[in-house]
């Protein structure tokens, strides 16, 4: 039985991994292969000592040949290898092209060796279901596999709701205006959506954008009333109302949207997209056993202590105001910190 089973392999799961070995604990990390919100992030400029290009070809070409090495990623398949040399292959070539700021998942991948360089054994499986059992707790895998652990350490993130559009993909669509907001400055972004997220996006964007639009299906927003009189006051902010998504236009990247208002059909030509309508927290294999808020996210404070003694939670899943690469590996280092009280305690 492991002391700590630490499920999802994101930010917050492998610094999990690296607090949970200083601490001489017995743990696993199992993941899905998924590998968290930040694999998806076109650039990363706001994670402290990661910036600019300072790989030379023969550096990057051997971390590029350590992808699906037996050492370096002993549990993926041949696909995942081939996929995941085809995405690092990309998003290097963009930020070479760029000029610095590293993508998604080459930090991901700088997390993942340092978790394995301080022995961490890392399982792509996904999980089903949490059950408690006496003195601890049972995981269930999608292989109907299961593995008992004396705590868990839960980090498996949340999904952004897709926009279900066509252009989706293109470079230039963004779920995280404080993740990517700097990337257009002096530009021209839209906002997709009409509640507190959407409106807070587009306030945070018009400090650097030259113009956003606010894009919502209804006439009138779900927001608070001070959000809609802040955005209503606002110069740079052009509202776009009982307007819906057709498509976003670009080749490899966003160049506008397509959108039909009052059932007519309209272009806006923009540098970027960003969709706000809303998270789903990937909770499903715990709703049973521990309290969730009215969204799905789990309740949990900085310690990550949840309403089940043992059980913690990290990152994205919790509940908490900001949401970022950062803060999730520092939820991942507390949870630790959590776990081995429990354990010398309980």
């Amino acid at each position: 039985m492991y002391d700590i089973l630490i499920a999802g392999g994101g930010a917050a799961g492998l610094c999990a991994a690296v607090y949970s070995a200083r601490a001489m604990l017995s743990y696993v990390v199992c993941d899905s292969g998924a590998g968290g919100a930040a694999v998806s992030a076109e650039r990363i400029d706001n994670y402290l000592g990661i910036f600019g290009n300072n790989e030379t070809g023969t550096e990057q070409t051997a971390e590029l040949n350590s992808i699906g090495s037996p050492s370096a990623s002993p549990d993926l398949n041949a696909r995942s290898v081939i996929e995941r040399k085809e995405t690092a292959m990309k998003q290097r070539a963009k930020r070479n092209a760029g000029g610095g700021s590293p993508h998604g998942f080459e930090l991901y991948e700088k997390f993942r060796k340092h978790a394995e360089l301080f022995g961490a054994e890392i399982l792509t499986r996904g999980i089903t279901r949490i059950e408690t059992v006496p003195n601890g707790f049972l995981t269930r895998f999608t292989d109907g596999g299961e593995m008992l652990s004396k705590t868990v350490i839960y980090a498996l993130g949340s999904t952004p709701r897709k926009l279900g559009a066509e252009g989706e993909n293109l470079q230039g669509v963004s779920y995280c205006a404080s993740c990517d907001g700097a990337f257009y400055k002096n530009k021209v972004v839209a906002v997709i959506g009409g509640g507190d997220t959407a409106l807070s996006e587009a306030l945070y964007l018009s400090r650097t954008a030259a113009r956003v639009y606010l894009i919502h299906r209804r006439g009138e927003f779900r927001a608070a009333p001070s959000l809609t009189a802040q955005v209503k006051a606002t110069a740079n902010i052009e509202l776009v109302l009982n307007a819906s998504l057709v498509k976003i236009l670009g080749k490899n990247t966003v160049s506008g949207v397509e959108l039909s208002i009052n059932g007519k059909g309209e272009k806006l030509i923009t540098d970027g997209v960003f969709a706000a309508i809303g998270s789903v927290p990937n909770t499903d294999a715990v709703k049973d056993i521990v309290s969730l808020d009215e969204r799905g996210y789990i309740i949990a404070d900085e310690s990550g202590k949840t309403s089940l003694a043992g059980f913690f939670a990290a990152g994205d899943v919790r509940t908490k105001p900001f949401r970022q690469i950062i803060t999730a590996c520092a939820d991942g280092a507390y949870c630790v910190r959590s776990a081995e009280d429990y354990l010398n305690f309980r």
